[in-house]
């Protein structure tokens, strides 16, 4: 097990040291196997080949002390770095004067002052917001909402979308059919899947399909991901999401943004409807809004959150929701994104490293595309399933620590935390041209 009396290192911005065989390692994972439920193919077992010890900036490091470079940030999660100072002193002040109030009974003055700059930061259109602790949470309060608005079962849904596995939006889960075959049985019946468009003509054909599905009068909510983040960082067409949006609000239905990659900066926006000059009814964050603590929302304008304002008793709420933990660093993370303008860094530097990816891997024939937004970023390896997984391995064994996304994890996929040097971007380019030309057919 690695030296921690030197830690954490002055910098979070250093290139990966891979210097020890990973024994600790292989006994951690070898654990986990005993008490992790099996999920996976074959055996029905999948060991972590990477087991965490400790994390800082953009570094990561293993129990046997090597150090990687973090590219994947907990699933984009992680928007300022590992233990970002300011974060980690305010969770810990905080920790050692309140931990839990009463939920929405007898709530935590900390919670309260999140919302409010939460609403300050998002504009007058979502002032209003339904806390949760993960993004799931959040899809499930706007499908609540949208029902308690409309009184209709129906959903559209696109096809690739992930938003989350809890049982409100596993019925809207479509990156794979496996996630959620078995559980059908228990799911909403209502939801109708077209799919996600990636050009002009497909758009068209959504926006038709969609149009069709709303004549019908079930319809209460369109959900869609303004950009398709695990189905493979896809963007859809211009002027596809204002015209969608406009169908629905026509249809009678509620508008859903799942925001939950896209949204805080991610996307080189801190709202991709903002960016896009588009109003849903309804956006869901998640992911990075509690910096690194579990925390998300559901937000909208009093309009459409007047519709839990019933007679009879409706709610949605659970335990930890807004958790003072929680609610001081989303506060934390809103101000700092705000102050060191880390919006416009991860459109700008995240841009130019788009740029340079797609320069340097378009002669490698693997590379079909590289897409994305801001620090949302896949490079997409063609039509063979699992090669983006076999990327990821080996890009491992270097020292850099990604994702994959598609259907058939045929697209690797890059969220770095915002706050990435420039030249760990440069050497990272270096690192995935190197591996993506040994993978080359």
């Amino acid at each position: 097990m690695s030296d921690s009396s030197n830690w954490p290192p002055r910098s979070g911005n250093l290139e990966p040291s891979i210097a020890t065989v990973p024994t600790a390692s292989e006994q951690w994972a070898r654990r986990a196997l005993a008490v992790n439920a099996p999920m996976g193919p074959g055996r029905g077992e999948r060991a972590p080949s990477l087991v965490y010890e400790r994390a800082f900036g953009s570094n990561v490091y293993d129990v046997d002390g090597n150090r990687y470079v973090d590219l994947a940030a907990g699933f984009g999660a992680i928007l300022l770095g590992h233990c970002h100072p300011e974060l980690t002193e305010a969770v810990q002040a905080q920790a050692g004067k309140l931990t839990q109030a009463l939920g929405d009974v007898f709530p935590a003055r900390e919670k309260i002052a999140f919302q409010e700059a939460l609403a300050k930061r998002a504009g007058s259109n979502y002032s209003r917001a339904i806390l949760g602790q993960s993004g799931a949470d959040a899809i499930t309060a706007a499908l609540k909402t949208a029902v308690l608005a409309t009184g209709k079962p129906a959903v559209v849904a696109f096809a690739g979308a992930y938003h989350g596995l809890s049982y409100a939006p596993l019925a809207l889960c479509n990156l794979r059919e496996s996630y959620h075959k078995p559980f059908a049985e228990q799911l909403n019946p209502h939801v109708r899947v077209i799919p996600y468009p990636s050009n002009s003509a497909e758009g068209v054909a959504a926006l038709e399909q969609t149009r069709s599905i709303l004549a019908t009068g079930e319809v209460g909510a369109v959900v869609i991901e303004p950009l398709l983040g695990r189905g493979g960082c896809v963007i859809p067409p211009d002027g596809f999401l204002a015209s969608l949006l406009q169908l629905t609000r026509e249809g009678g239905a509620i508008s859903v943004f799942d925001e939950i990659w896209t949204g805080l900066g991610r996307s080189g926006s801190f709202l991709m409807a903002n960016e896009l000059g588009v109003s849903p009814d309804l956006i869901c964050l998640g992911k990075g809004l509690g910096g690194g603590l579990p925390l998300s929302a559901c937000i909208g304008s009093p309009g459409i959150m007047n519709a839990w304002q019933r007679q009879d008793e409706v709610v949605h709420t659970s335990t930890f929701a807004g958790a003072p933990l929680a609610a001081v660093a989303g506060a934390k993370l809103l101000a700092i994104l705000e102050r060191d303008a880390l919006v416009e860094r991860a459109l700008g530097v995240g841009g130019a490293f788009i740029e340079s990816l797609r320069q340097r891997l378009c002669s490698v024939r693997l590379v079909k595309e590289v897409r994305g937004r801001g620090f949302m970023i896949g490079i997409d390896l063609g039509p063979r399933p699992g090669i983006a997984a076999k990327a990821m391995q080996r890009l491992l064994g270097y020292g850099w620590i990604t994702s994959t996304g598609g259907g058939a994890r045929e697209v690797l996929v890059l969220t770095p935390a915002l706050t990435i040097d420039e030249a760990l971007l440069e050497a990272a380019t270096d690192a995935i041209h190197r591996t993506l030309s040994e993978l080359d057919p």
